[in-house]
């Protein structure tokens, strides 16, 4: 079962202890996970249920490159970290 993992500063603002949960998709794991933790799902994803601009997603240590393409497919072992994009200039 895959593992999801949110950040500290992600976690002042909402419940979002590190679980497993079941999925095949990155889509999927995150679904497990929002039926156990609804008010996380607002803060990560959008309307159409793509990852907000300002939150990053990461699977085993490499970054998603299409917050919109959350249908891949992720590993039963694998670690999926959702962290807080920082944005500056």
């Amino acid at each position: 079962m895959p593992t999801v993992r949110f950040t500290q500063n992600i976690q002042r603002h909402v419940a979002c202890p590190t679980l497993q949960v079941a999925g095949e998709t990155i889509r999927g794991a995150l679904e497990s996970y929002f039926q156990l933790h609804e008010r996380a799902r607002g803060y990560v994803l959008d309307d159409q249920g793509n990852l907000r601009t300002h939150m990053a997603a990461f699977v085993d240590g490499r970054q998603l490159d299409d917050r919109g393409n959350l249908d891949q497919p992720i590993d039963s072992g694998a670690v999926l970290d959702v962290v807080q994009a920082l944005s500056g200039g």
